[in-house]
């Protein structure tokens, strides 16, 4: 069997945890490659086998089959668009990015031009299944609580000259999914993938606690309409290197990929 192209846009604790699953625990068989910006004169040593690539044109010689991003936001806006122009296929870690929604527009133009795909994983979330069945009904209400601990809102509280070790839950923001992922692109990527399931960025609520008790980076979702309810907490605990990050985030994206390349496709 031929071996899947695969490149991953940045090298941070996601893109470090995928590839190692990926050649120590997947089924995959599969040639890596990690890319940095051209520019970038110094590189870090990656793992044995996987090629480093600086730039879009070194990752369109490379020929992927699937492109990763796990890099941030600025990494969608820079290299999505070309590579759906291209007609790869492109996931993207950091939903939120969709927030903006002329680069949303471009990118599902781009795709369809293309005859790419654009691949949203599940991330630190789950119940989109049930959200995606729902959408349509007019009845359909979906709305997201985040809390997660300080430590994961250091930068944010001392912004707003809070107590960085506070004893009662602080409530940061209340609005929409498209405002929440623009305001904290890196901690409200869930709020845009349950947008982008569901009922759209404006109509899917946030709000934003930080809250001392938390035992971990906590999703709390609901969903009610005229097909039902449904209430799902999802309590992730953060990445050993990155506390805004879930651990499960890196295992997400694994799933999606051996999803896309699988012969056999369960929800």
């Amino acid at each position: 069997m031929t071996p899947h192209h695969i490149a991953v846009i940045g090298y941070g604790s996601i893109s470090k945890e995928l590839i190692e699953r990926l050649q120590a625990y997947s089924t995959l068989s599969c040639t890596l490659a990690v890319v940095f910006r051209e520019s970038r004169t110094e590189l870090p040593a990656l793992p044995r086998g996987v090629q480093a690539l600086r730039g879009m044109k070194a990752l369109m010689d490379f020929k992927p089959d699937l492109v990763i991003e796990a890099a941030g936001q600025a990494a969608v806006r820079e290299y999505a668009l070309p590579c759906l122009q291209a007609g790869l296929t492109f996931m993207a870690a950091s939903v939120g990015a969709l927030a903006d929604d002329a680069l949303r527009s471009a990118l599902t133009q781009a795709a369809v031009k293309g005859r790419g795909k654009l691949i949203l994983p599940s991330g630190a979330v789950a119940s989109l299944d049930y959200i995606q069945a729902v959408r349509r009904l007019p009845s359909t209400v979906v709305t997201y609580e985040s809390r997660k601990p300080p430590s994961a809102w250091k930068d944010e509280l001392a912004k707003r000259g809070l107590p960085l070790s506070p004893t009662d839950p602080i409530v940061l923001f209340e609005g929409d999914a498209g405002e929440a992922a623009t305001l904290f692109p890196q901690n409200l990527n869930v709020a845009a993938t349950l947008a982008m399931a569901g009922m759209g960025m404006t109509a899917t609520r946030v709000r934003v606690v930080v809250d001392p008790l938390a035992k971990g980076n906590e999703h709390h979702i609901q969903v009610s309409g005229e097909a039902g309810e449904m209430q799902t907490q999802v309590r992730n605990k953060p990445s050993p290197d990155n506390p805004k990050t879930s651990w499960v985030v890196g295992l997400s994206i694994l799933a999606a990929v051996e999803k896309h390349f699988s012969p056999v496709v369960v929800g």
